[in-house]
């Protein structure tokens, strides 16, 4: 199987039904259908952002997919789309809009596809990313007024109409039901976005080729206004999390399960299962059962998603009536065929944890006294309960502790939470409210406790980076060589788009510099994303199902073996880690970037994170799992403080991270933008020190996210990306990131060293940070390699097809100027060229965001200008040396990202830097 296939599969096994009446699907082969929506060929695939910029070889759509659409109507589509293109915002950075203009359909149009089918098809297109939260608006979690009298006119006209989602998240849900459709809306399905096969996977579905068997990673209420964390999302400053553990179906479940509309889990079938319980056992604490399958449908083969729940006592902590503790997915089964599946849990994997000491437990995870119950089905609501053993429970005569820890990460500001209060007849639970714990220690004292004994400095001893690799033992002794401007040239990161690695990727870090490069320690690349490799170059990569889509299969081992391709291919491109996954959690649906994690519960999201891991290393390279942690909004995200319990925290918004690092050997972190209590994460000392580094055991590197803001490990206070050495003393290893050639020049006029020498700072601390990186490093396919040069200079010989076109004249010129983006130049002699330019930004486009233009020499990526943002000011570069024959060659720009306007491109002859800029000046 090919990647593209798998990524097929993997689209297709993620698309979710939620409605089939009167099985008016699947779509038989002689029936025509109406398809309608502009969305039927501009199919979404990705979200936005970093994580969406992957170049895919090509990209399907719906109605291209669907032998029996109405190919008039389609035609109409077609003409109009050509008038009224895909809006893509200008190509800026978040500057898409959440839709996309839509063809109106009158009531006579309608009535002329109806006559020649009885079912019509309606896409509903949103999109939303990276610095791009939805809104409550039209448009947005709502229908435009468009959309709606689109809806309504094709419910007048047919008899049945089937909903289709092509949407990065769920979005209002609820209209489906509404009095001017007329109950006209017989089939509804999510098929999200599904990379490169996007529209033709929902087209499969669609037709029967592919038997829907996704399910709802999150629930779908009826008002986006009834989920609790609404009323804190999307705050300019700060978030409380008032809702605590109480996220996705853990609130509904307790508190408003008349508020579902479609409830965590649930997803429909073109067949029938019967779900049987066979067996359970209990030993200790380890619960096992089984389960038989039964496909007793008629003619589709399909497969069913067993779920186990857990009810816990409420004892003093109070919890969730449902909490999800195990999942699998059945074969493909013919009708008739069954499977028998085993499900096991460790109850101790649903302890709660005390941030308050009220179960006599202080900041601990403990299982409270009281009977445990366990429930079958196949989503949250519909589980029933089955036995355990001999008996309906398990009963704990006595409370105890899991796990032992202490206080980390505790809110400093007072706020309340919910908790359970009486069952009332309806079967919800009252709210009532209560104090979340404070932070009740010295943060101070606890990193000058743990401050780690300084390595004597030794100078050059000979010892290089593959005699660490050979013998670890020699680590200590190898970074004792390294200076302190060597080791905070090691903790900086450059890019993007650096000449030391693969080109076009998000930044390199390790040897960056002479020294550091003397000592053979090699020069690892990182580029994005969770859904495929973005080469910024322009070069095409395999472009995946976003997370969401991927969770909604609720099945591992296809998404690990999705990965494993995706592993190949970073082989390939000789890429040591991909940024991501995400793994934060769905808070609110409202979140941009939802698309790149997986879901509301914690357990699928660890699950799917287990498996991606596990895929992409069998290959060699790394995940690099994002964003650590409670990333749960878009907006003001360079400043945004979540303020959120410890054992929020502890229970929901960490747990995929912890079970990455204890369970699936995760060996590199990326922090996010966000502060929690006060703090950002980037210099969070409890969260990168004392619960990753001792609470957790984690050996591997920690980097920031791009351009993060950092501030006092003990004060908090405004975030500076200055302020590297609290970076440094939290244990985050790498800054990402400074300009391309500067870590060893402190590109961003970091604080290292005025802290080493006001002693804010010590030398040990950067050794630590050091040793991690290159313990890191040795376990990297780049360790492997040959050691490749840092001035990587492309060599090009002449085209003949060029020869022949008008000689310039000068040795040092101009070129591309005015506008241009494509022109003859001619090298005069054989020799080493620099590549220079003038290029700005203006202040009012993408402020924050990378823009891109890349230099091709002969429609080769060769260099790249690149940037946030100039203030609009002339800025002049040196941005690399090629080496070239005697002859003419093409250069030309392309705009990856746009953003930056160009003034001129300049070749030299002269290739010192500093000679390179002085001519720029003098221009």
């Amino acid at each position: 199987m090919t990647f593209a296939e798998k990524i097929l599969e993997a689209a297709q096994e993620g698309i979710v039904l939620l409605r089939n009446n009167e099985n008016t699907l699947p779509l038989s082969e002689n029936e025509t259908v109406s398809i309608f929506g502009r969305c039927q060929f501009d199919f979404y695939k990705c979200g936005m952002g970093s994580g969406g910029s992957v170049r895919s070889p090509y990209s399907t759509n719906l109605t291209d997919n669907i032998p029996m659409a109405n190919k008039e109507l389609a035609e109409i589509y077609r003409n109009w789309i050509k008038e009224n293109p895909f809006d893509n915002g200008g190509g800026g950075w978040a500057m898409e809009p959440y839709f996309q203009k839509e063809f109106y359909v009158s009531a006579e149009l309608a009535k002329n596809a109806a006559k020649v089918s009885k079912k019509a098809i309606f896409v509903v297109g949103r999109n939303a990313g990276e610095d791009k939260d939805f809104t409550k608006e039209k448009g947005c979690w709502l229908l435009t007024d468009e959309e709606r009298n689109v809806i309504k006119e094709i419910c007048s006209a047919f008899e049945s109409v089937i909903i289709v989602f092509n949407s990065c998240g769920i979005i209002d849900t609820a209209w489906i039901d509404d009095e001017e459709f007329s109950g006209k809306i017989k089939s509804v399905l999510y098929a999200w976005q599904g990379g490169q096969e996007s529209g033709r996977a929902c087209a499969n579905v669609l037709c029967g080729k592919s038997v829907p068997c996704g399910k709802l990673t999150d629930t779908i209420a009826k008002s986006i206004d009834d989920y609790p964390s609404t009323k804190n999302f999307a705050t300019q400053n700060e978030s409380f999390y008032m809702e605590d553990i109480y996220v996705g179906y853990r609130y509904f479940s307790t508190f408003a399960k008349e508020k579902i509309l479609f409830p965590f889990g649930f997803g429909l079938s073109y067949t029938e299962f019967k779900t049987e319980f066979v067996s359970s056992s209990v030993e200790g604490k380890n619960i096992n059962v089984k389960v038989r399958v039964e496909n007793i449908g008629k003619k589709f083969s399909g497969k069913e998603i067993v779920q186990l729940y857990v009810q816990a006592p409420q004892g003093k902590l109070g919890k969730p009536s449902k909490v999800l503790a195990a999942f699998k997915k059945s074969n493909l089964l013919k009708p008739g065929h069954s499977q028998e599946l085993e499900l096991s849990f460790n109850l101790e994997s649903i302890a709660s944890y005390d941030d308050s000491g009220i179960s006599g437990f202080e900041f601990s995870f403990v299982l409270e006294e009281g009977k445990y119950f366990v429930f079958m089905g196949t989503d949250s609501e519909n589980a029933k309960k089955i036995p355990l053993g001999s008996s309906d429970c398990i009963s704990l005569e006595k409370t105890y502790a899991t796990e032992k820890l202490c206080q980390a990460l505790a809110p400093r500001k007072a706020f309340s939470r919910i908790k359970p209060a009486q069952i009332k007849p309806d079967g919800n639970y009252s709210i009532q409210e209560e104090n979340v714990p404070l932070e009740s220690f010295s943060l101070e004292q606890r990193i000058k406790e743990n401050l780690p004994k300084e390595i004597p400095f030794t100078g050059n001893k000979g010892i290089k980076f593959q005699d660490v690799k050979k013998n670890p033992e020699l680590l200590e002794k190898f970074v004792a060589q390294l200076n302190n401007e060597e080791l905070a040239t090691l903790v900086r990161g450059e890019g993007m788009m650096s000449r030391k690695a693969t080109m076009g990727i998000a930044s390199v870090f390790g040897g960056v510099s002479e020294s550091l490069y003397n000592y053979g320690i090699p020069v690892a690349g990182c580029a994005d994303g969770p859904s495929g490799i973005r080469l910024d170059t322009g070069k095409e990569a395999s472009l995946m199902p976003i997370g969401t889509l991927l969770a909604c299969t609720w099945n591992p081992p296809l998404v690990q073996e999705l990965f494993e391709f995706e592993g190949q291919e970073l082989k390939q491109n000789q890429i040591d880690t991909v940024l991501g996954p995400g793994i934060n959690i769905h808070r609110n649906p409202l979140n941009g970037r939802n698309f790149e994690y997986f879901s509301e519960d914690p357990l699928l999201t660890s699950e799917m994170t287990l498996a991606i891991l596990k895929g992409v290393s069998k290959e060699g390279p790394f995940a690099t799992i994002k964003h650590f942690a409670a990333n749960s909004q878009e907006t003001q995200r360079h400043e945004h403080d979540s303020i959120v319990s410890e054992r929020a925290l502890r229970e929901i918004y960490l747990k995929p991270f912890e079970a990455a690092v204890k369970r699936g050997n995760a060996q590199s972190i990326m922090t996010s933008y966000n502060q929690i209590n006060g703090h950002f994460t980037a210099s969070n000392y409890d969260l990168n020190s004392t619960i990753l580094r001792k609470n957790w055991k984690y050996t591997g590197i920690v980097m920031t996210d791009w351009w993060a803001r950092i501030n006092d490990c003990v004060k908090g206070g405004k975030g500076e990306i200055e302020l590297t050495a609290s970076m440094v003393r939290a244990r985050n290893d790498i800054y990402m990131i400074v300009n391309n050639d500067t870590a060893e020049k402190d590109g961003n006029n970091d604080n290292i060293k005025s802290s080493l020498k006001n002693g804010e700072l010590t030398t040990a601390e950067l050794q630590v940070c050091a040793m991690d990186i290159i313990k890191f490093l040795a376990k990297t396919l780049v360790a492997e390699r040959k050691l490749r040069p840092l001035n990587n200079i492309p060599v090009f010989a002449p085209k003949a097809e060029n020869q022949n076109a008008k000689n310039p004249a000068q040795e040092n010129f101009r070129f591309l100027c005015n506008g241009e983006t494509k022109r003859i130049f001619f090298a005069p002699e054989n020799g080493v060229y620099n590549v220079l330019g003038v290029y700005s930004k203006p202040t009012d486009v993408d402020k924050v965001s990378q823009s891109v233009c890349n230099v091709l020499i002969d429609g080769k990526p060769t260099f790249a200008f690149e940037c946030r943002s100039t203030e609009g000011k002339e800025t002049r570069a040196v941005i690399g040396q090629v080496q070239l024959e005697k002859g003419n060659y093409e250069i030309s720009l392309e705009h990856t990202k746009p953003g930056i306007e160009i003034k001129f491109v300049a070749l030299s002859r002269d290739v010192s830097v500093s000679s390179g800029i002085d001519y720029l000046k003098s221009e």
